[in-house]
């Protein structure tokens, strides 16, 4: 099933998950958005569409000097509000966009709030030029099996087991590189609680979890990054 979408509804919540990976990711990893801009081409006139943009978190991990055109895209118009110029609020199965606009489609973390995941690829493909690039990224079904005892993701409609096989249908060149590692290390309770309200647990419940939990914690996080071409 597609995973809850409430980025309108309790933008809280996506802003606590993104602030606790920024707090305690580990040094000496490649953070998701900027692995995307190091597989982007660097060429000028590279016009880019960020799918399920949010509040720009891809636009924030820029290198400096890329010279890719980017616009942000959301169907959240909360999500958009922080969004850098130029954005727009738009479903990811239907683009505002022409066909072949576009040379890169970013869906980072995304494509599992929908039930048909397979529109917004399709979608993709067609926005892309001739030898675009479509950069998608998912957790998978068995993340953090350190907290398995209190949260454990449910299988969705898009995640790093399903995702190479549903791109494969539309693309037919797709990489995929997959992490398995403690990549984030949470220091105390207060952080263990913030990790869980993160993902969905009541806040209650997150305190109570996290007051079972020794800590420091490392925390193993798997998914995978797709890397589509045609």
């Amino acid at each position: 099933m597609a995973m809850p979408f409430d980025y309108d509804t309790n933008p809280a919540r996506y802003r606590t998950g993104m602030d606790v990976t920024r707090r305690y990711l580990d040094p000496r990893a490649t953070s998701l958005y900027r692995r995307v801009w190091e597989l982007l081409p660097d060429r000028p006139g590279l016009r880019i569409a960020d799918v399920g943009c949010a509040e720009g978190a891809l636009v924030a991990a820029r290198p400096a000097g890329h010279p890719g055109y980017l616009v942000g895209i959301d169907v959240s118009a909360t999500m958009l509000e922080a969004h850098p110029a130029p954005s727009v609020q738009a479903d990811a199965a239907a683009l505002p966009l022409r066909d072949g606009a576009v040379g890169a489609v970013v869906a980072v973390n995304m494509l599992y709030h929908l039930d048909e995941p397979l529109r917004a690829i399709r979608e993709a493909h067609r926005v892309l030029d001739r030898g675009g690039m479509f950069i998608t990224a998912t957790i998978s079904r068995y993340d953090s099996p350190e907290l398995a005892e209190f949260w454990r993701p449910q299988p969705s409609t898009f995640d790093a087991e399903d995702a190479p096989g549903l791109a494969g249908l539309v693309f037919p060149e797709v990489r995929v590189e997959r992490w398995d590692a403690p990549l984030i290390t949470l220091p105390d309770s207060a952080a263990v609680r913030e990790y869980l309200i993160a993902r969905y647990l009541p806040a209650d419940r997150a305190a109570a979890a996290a007051a079972q939990v020794t800590t420091p914690l490392a925390i193993t996080k798997r998914g995978a990054l797709l890397c589509c071409s045609y």
